[in-house]
Formats: structure tokens, C-alpha cells, sequence
């Protein structure tokens, strides 16, 4: 069992001031566009991974008269999990930014999870949640960067450890690069490399190693949904493509990562970047061995894409033993009435669904009363009264 009981919000973007107890289930927030339902999900994938989807840069989540007055955001929730409750907090505090820039502000952000101060890497996997998006088909057909973020996501809510280790990863590949210029300027020399390359290979053989488990995992998981959203009997398959081979036991990996430094050494002298490793991974996605990236019509490209969120949420079940919390934010409109059915059975064996969207008829022809149903508009959130929705 997880799901999240209360959902409480103070000058989180466009909503001033929200405070929802939730059910468990089937819960939808419907209404016209840019009212705040997106929003909503926002918030709630916020306590889970400890950061915005939509937000390249967090003042963007205070609202902006709250942020001028040197004000402050919260998004906090109550979870219920099997053996307890967890009070989890996420605050902003809007600061005037150092620099010539007038009306600039920044923000310091601090979480607390039952009044006790967390780091982000320490709330993530507390409560895990998948969020479902019509941008998912950048999944399949986007950058590399995309599908590294997808696991990224996944493995640090299914493992404690693994978000860790990529914050060390990255920093050895800053400190590495840094360390790769000044000596294509002459003003450091090669040994003083041994060093980052030591601990390159000790952190990123790891991460490749964590997700070539992960894929393995994550493939059949994904064939299995995707037979049964498509229909059709096209043999699916993920296949993990690391910079770095990944096959055998972790010593191994190691053992190539080395082999591959080497062989980029000359390479990576000339670019002063890190050549191999984790930041440069990305997984292919075949139907018949033929690489969706580059041939898949957009109709198959957010098949998959549904495919893979679904085996997410099935990974996340199976390596916590706990429900994540599934959140849907405008995506059955854009499906066909076969694949919306199939998506709105699958998620509803879960624990806890929160949708949104501008047509509420799509959502009650499926769930009927059975679901909970929210009315946003102008920033504010109204529960509709039971019987409303109810078959005539």
C-alpha cells in the first residue's frame, strides 16, 4: 500500500493556496486548460523525486507576486505506506540574487520528511511515482538524454544507492574535464589524470552496470504491454547501448571501461572531454528489429512510450513492494478508445491514479462513480459532490 492521503500547497505557481485530502484510487482533476491541473501532478511528482518535470530552473515553481515580496513556496503531503505515514515537505524561499540584475531572485529549497531535514538523494524512493505525459514520446523518438533520464528516474526510486552514485559520477566527469583542459593547455600534466581515472571507472562501471540489470528487467516487462496495447504480435525488444560494454559480472565492467579509456585516450585529449561512460549511454527500442528512434510512424512512438511507463510502474512495484503512485496528466485524449481502455485498466490495479483532463466524459464512461472527481479552475479545486457522475 502507498498512496497520498492529503495534498497541500502555499504559492506553488498559479495555486495560492490548496489543501486536498485524497483517496486511494481513481482520482480525476478535470477542467479547462492552464487552470492548474497540471500543476497538481507537478506537485505530487515533486515529493517523490524531489525535483520539477516541468521547471528548468526552480524559481520557476514560486509564484511570481509571492517571489517579488521575497515570499515562499510549499508543496507538502501526507503518504501512507504499508507499516507507516511520512509527512513530506518541499519549501522555497525566494532570495534577492546576488548581481546587478534588478527584480532577480533565486531560491534556496529545503525538504523535510516528519520534520526531520532530508537531502534530495534521501527522499528519493520514499515514495515512488510514475508520471505519464504527452511529451513521453520523446521517449522513442527524442535525444539520448531522454531515455538516460527515464532511468535515471526509475533506478534511483527503485535503489537508495544509485541516485548517490551518479551525484559522485558527475562530479568525477566535471572535475575529470576540467582537469582534461588544463592539460590540453599545458598547465597540467597526463599523471595527474590517474587519479579521476580511478574513480571514473569505479563509479561509471557501477551505473552501467545498474542499468544493464535494469533494461534486462524493464524489456520484458515492456514486450508484455506492448502486446497488449498494440495488439498486434511484432516482436518487441530493449536493448541497452553502452559507451562501455556492460556484459558479465561488475569486475568485468570495470575491466572494460579501462580497456575503453585507453582506447580514447587521444581522443579525449583533443576534445578535453570524457569520451565513454554512463553520460554518453542510451537503450534502442526495436519492433522487429527495426529501430523505432528513426522508423516508427508517431502512433507506434506512443505505444511504446506507454509501454515503457507502464513497465516502469511494474519494475517500481517489484523492487519496492509497494504501489507507486501513478499520475496521468492529459494523455487519454490523445488515444484511440482501445489503447485508453487498456491504459485505464493498467493503472488502475495500482494503488493510487491521478489523472487530468479538459474532458471529464472520456474518464466517467470508464469509472463511472467508482472514482473521485475534482473540479479545477481559476487555481482553485473543488470537490464535486457524489452522484454527479453517476450512470443515469
Amino acid at each position: 500500500m502507498a498512496y497520498l492521503s492529503r495534498l497541500s500547497l502555499t504559492n506553488f505557481r498559479n495555486l495560492m493556496q490548496i489543501d486536498l485530502e485524497l483517496p486511494p484510487g481513481i482520482v480525476v482533476f478535470f477542467g479547462p486548460n492552464a487552470q492548474g491541473k497540471t500543476t497538481l501532478l507537478e506537485a505530487v511528482y515533486l515529493l517523490a523525486i524531489a525535483r520539477s518535470f516541468r521547471a528548468e530552473n526552480e524559481r520557476e515553481v514560486v509564484n511570481f507576486g509571492s517571489a517579488a515580496e521575497g515570499g515562499q513556496a510549499l508543496v507538502g503531503g501526507t503518504v501512507e505506506r504499508k507499516e507507516d505515514r511520512l509527512a513530506v515537505y518541499v519549501g522555497y524561499q525566494s532570495v534577492p540574487a546576488a548581481g546587478p540584475g534588478f527584480g532577480s531572485h533565486t531560491v534556496r529549497k529545503e525538504i523535510r520528511v516528519s520534520r526531520v531535514r532530508f537531502t534530495a538523494a534521501q527522499l528519493v524512493g520514499l515514495v515512488t511515482s510514475v508520471l505519464f505525459t504527452a511529451d513521453d514520446v520523446q521517449l522513442v523518438l527524442g535525444p539520448p538524454s531522454a531515455r538516460r533520464r527515464f532511468l535515471d528516474i526509475l533506478i534511483s526510486q527503485a535503489d537508495n544507492l544509485y541516485l548517490k552514485g551518479l551525484q559522485r559520477y558527475q562530479r568525477v566527469v566535471q572535475q575529470r574535464n576540467r582537469l582534461l583542459r588544463l592539460c590540453r593547455e599545458g598547465r597540467a600534466g597526463a599523471d595527474e589524470l590517474v587519479f579521476w581515472d580511478d574513480e571514473l571507472v569505479r563509479e561509471g562501471a557501477w551505473l552501467t552496470w545498474r542499468r544493464a540489470e535494469a533494461v534486462q528487467g524493464l524489456n520484458t516487462l515492456c514486450a508484455e504491454h506492448h502486446l497488449r496495447l498494440s495488439g498486434t504480435e511484432d516482436d518487441f525488444c530493449m536493448e541497452y547501448r553502452p559507451s562501455v560494454p556492460a556484459s558479465g559480472n561488475l569486475e568485468d565492467v570495470e575491466g572494460s571501461f579501462r580497456e575503453s579509456l585507453s582506447a580514447n585516450e587521444s581522443r579525449e585529449r583533443a576534445t578535453a572531454t570524457t569520451a565513454v561512460g554512463p553520460h554518453r549511454d542510451d537503450f534502442d527500442l526495436l519492433l522487429d528489429r527495426v529501430d523505432m528512434g528513426v522508423y516508427s510512424s508517431r502512433g507506434q512512438a506512443r505505444t511504446i512510450a506507454l509501454s515503457l511507463r507502464l513497465a516502469e510502474a511494474g519494475y517500481l512495484a517489484s523492487a519496492r513492494q509497494e504501489s507507486p503512485i501513478m499520475l496521468l496528466d492529459d494523455v487519454l485524449s490523445e488515444m484511440d478508445a482501445s489503447r485508453r481502455r487498456r491504459v485505464m485498466e493498467e493503472t488502475a490495479r495500482y494503488q493510487q491514479t491521478l489523472i487530468t483532463t479538459t474532458d471529464v466524459e472520456l474518464v466517467k464512461d470508464y469509472y463511472g462513480p467508482s472514482a473521485k472527481y475534482f473540479r479545477v479552475e481559476n487555481g482553485k479545486v473543488c470537490l464535486v459532490p457524489e452522484g454527479m457522475f453517476r450512470d443515469q
